[in-house]
């Protein structure tokens, strides 16, 4: 469900384009106050009705609006815009009917927000923006293009949703603590911190190219490395014989590389420092760049966490994952007893496409 907040008000200019005024002309319309003209009437195309609720083309272009209001980056051209209306469409109207379900569902249950709920929810805004009550509806008037009559039924919508989804779906959600046990042991890579590694690293560049020259400079690379190999093997520091030698930037640093997750070693090199122990001196390897000799310079293992510290975590996170699930079981549920009367087959075509989808993707 999306959340709108009051917070910061910016006004914001939208391209007049988009999916839904793509449309063909209206089947049914229905006539509506204009909120532009006192007591004038304007006609609105129904979309569908759920239960003989009405989806307008209106309420799918504020969502549209909405949707492209809360990009950080906005369509600078009509293309682009375009091109987002087509991708949020789908999920932009599926909410909309899917909110109407369960805000339905909420007053069958006899929820509905309270004048001391809503006074509160007004007391927060004013204090996070520093209004009093007439600059308050001055703003939402202003930047939003609403009443405060608006903003509270846009306020009950969302706890009407929210308290269906609490009472009849969060509930659901149960992990004892065995099954929360059984899905560390079986995620347990997921609950590892990685091993890692510190380096130390000689480079002595090849040149690029072929012919006579660049055969004598690898020639002389290859002499270069075995040199610095021998000195280190006999006893020289290496981080010394690195700064002199090397020709990587890591020479600054003695060679340094690190420390740095195994995982993120290429395979040939990860294959390399695993036949390392701590302090050993790797064979010289001619590498694309030229020869390279590798020192392990310490290591830490791959360390479990442990259960006990993340038993929260790993509860709350599965439950979210099976929230999806179980909000889709029970919209499907609604939609199954609804009564939806769809009046745009080409936008029935992308709900029911979209509904699937996501049902698949949540394992429904």
């Amino acid at each position: 469900m999306q959340t709108r907040t009051f917070g910061i008000m910016v006004a914001v200019a939208v391209l007049g384009t988009g999916v839904a005024q793509a449309q063909s002309a209206p089947d049914e319309a229905v006539p509506r106050l204009s909120s532009n003209a006192p007591g004038a009437l304007v006609v609105q195309r129904i979309l569908v009705t759920v239960n003989g609720d009405l989806v307008t083309q209106t309420d799918l272009e504020q969502a549209q609006i909405a949707a492209v209001q809360g990009l950080l980056t906005p369509p600078q051209t009509d293309a682009e815009l375009r091109r987002v209306m087509q991708e949020s469409t789908p999920e932009l109207f599926s909410n909309i009917v899917d909110n109407m379900l369960l805000e339905q569902r909420g007053r069958e249950m006899g929820f509905s927000l309270s004048d001391d709920q809503f006074d509160e929810i007004v007391d927060g805004i004013k204090v996070e923006n520093d209004f009093d009550d007439e600059e308050l509806v001055a703003a939402l008037a202003q930047t939003e293009g609403m009443t405060l009559l608006t903003l509270r039924e846009i306020m009950e919508t969302q706890m009407l949703i929210q308290q269906v989804q609490n009472a009849e779906v969060n509930s659901r959600i149960v992990m004892t603590g065995t099954e929360a046990r059984e899905y560390y042991d079986e995620h347990l890579d997921e609950f590892t911190t990685p091993a890692t590694v510190t380096l130390r690293e000689i480079v002595v560049a090849t040149p690029e190219g072929t012919g006579p020259l660049a055969t004598a400079g690898a020639e002389r690379a290859a002499a270069t490395a075995e040199a610095a190999h021998a000195r280190v093997l006999a006893g020289e520091d290496f981080a010394r014989v690195a700064s002199e030698v090397s020709t990587a930037a890591s020479k600054a640093n003695g060679g340094q590389i690190g420390p740095i997750n195994m995982t993120d070693l290429a395979e040939a090199v990860r294959a390399r420092v695993e036949q390392l122990e701590v302090g050993d001196v790797g064979v010289v390897e001619q590498t694309a760049a030229g020869y390279q000799i590798l020192k392990l310079e310490a290591m830490t293992p791959a360390t479990p966490m442990d259960f006990e510290e993340i038993r929260a975590s790993i509860v709350n996170s599965v439950a979210e994952s099976r929230q999806d699930k179980e909000l889709n079981d029970y919209l499907a549920d609604l939609r199954e007893a609804a009564i939806i009367d769809w009046k745009d087959d080409t936008l029935r075509q992308i709900y029911e496409a979209f509904v699937a989808a996501r049902a698949a993707a949540s394992g429904v």
